[in-house]
């Protein structure tokens, strides 16, 4: 295998060639960095944060394929991942997966040592999930958990301290994951059923569908809350409801079960998260001058 082969082999592992993922973990991310930063966020966090999302992202992705490589291969969606074809060997995964992280945590030290303690954390969330679906009936709450740590860690490097908003935020992500997870769990439910992983698709059973769409309201419902402890105002309300556009949406997408329409579903999950933003970041702006902030 030449030097560009192989490359593109780890751009594969890494999922940079499909940055959904990237997406849907910066997000929450960027909604508490809007937050905590009273819409005025610090340039240089919000540059270590994306860089550090598209990092450990990356790691968690060739973590979840090493975790799944004699899995990937029975799915038809995965059986072409670099490690089921072998393209790249587990010790290259691993020695990646190492240096990935480690780069992210040379950044995590340019900031507050909380940030730093939770980084740990982080990190174990992000190495444990792939092995969460031999066991947890709804693994994607536990994915929840870990694409929403951004969250408490952006608090943390802004105020030098986590409130209470920051869990309820984290709580919305966790919701607003295991909705669209579960949408890319229909996907493989045949397949996983056969080779024996827990999802939460196959933990609602028929319900699923209801259970994506409960989830969105839970998620909206916990957003709502913190928009009033926030005192956030229309533009807030305007994303929120954009986003529950989205969502309604999706369920006329998922209501078939049908795989292309399900996964489309959960792409479009890039669309409420942006909403999200919009209307957060729209609401600080148009604060007027003077405006005390509550966290």
């Amino acid at each position: 295998m030449s030097f560009t082969q192989k490359l593109d082999a780890y751009e594969r592992l890494m999922r940079l060639d499909k940055p959904i993922g990237i997406l849907l973990l910066l997000w929450p991310t960027l909604w508490a960095l809007w937050i905590a930063g009273d819409g005025k966020p610090s340039p240089f966090l919000v540059w270590i944060f994306v860089l550090g999302t598209v990092l450990m992202r990356s790691a968690g992705c060739v973590i979840n394929d090493y975790a799944d490589r004699n899995f990937d291969g029975h799915v038809e969606r995965t059986r072409r991942r670099p490690l089921a074809t072998g393209e790249v060997s587990t010790k290259e995964a691993l020695w990646l997966a190492a240096a990935l992280a480690a780069t992210a945590f040379l950044l995590v030290l340019l900031l507050h040592r909380l940030v730093v303690e939770l980084s740990f954390v982080a990190l174990f969330l992000a190495a444990s999930y792939p092995f969460t679906k031999r066991f947890f009936a709804i693994p994607q709450a536990y994915l929840g958990i870990a694409f929403g740590f951004g969250i408490p860690m952006a608090f943390a490097a802004q105020l030098y301290a986590i409130p209470p908003i920051a869990w309820l935020l984290l709580a919305a992500n966790i919701f607003w994951a295991i909705a669209y997870d579960t949408e890319y769990a229909m996907v493989d439910r045949d397949d996983d059923v056969k080779i024996g992983i827990r999802t939460s698709a196959l933990t609602f059973g028929r319900y699923d569908v209801l259970a994506v769409m409960l989830c969105y309201a839970i998620t909206l419902a916990l957003l709502v809350a913190a928009g009033q402890i926030l005192r956030l105002g229309i533009a807030f309300h305007a994303g929120l409801f954009a986003a529950s556009l989205i969502m309604v949406y999706h369920y006329s997408l998922i209501r078939g079960r049908e795989k292309a329409a399900c996964f489309k579903a959960f792409l479009h999950n890039n669309w409420v998260g942006a909403a999200i933003f919009a209307g957060i970041a729209a609401d600080y702006a148009l604060r007027p001058m003077g405006y005390v902030p509550v966290h």
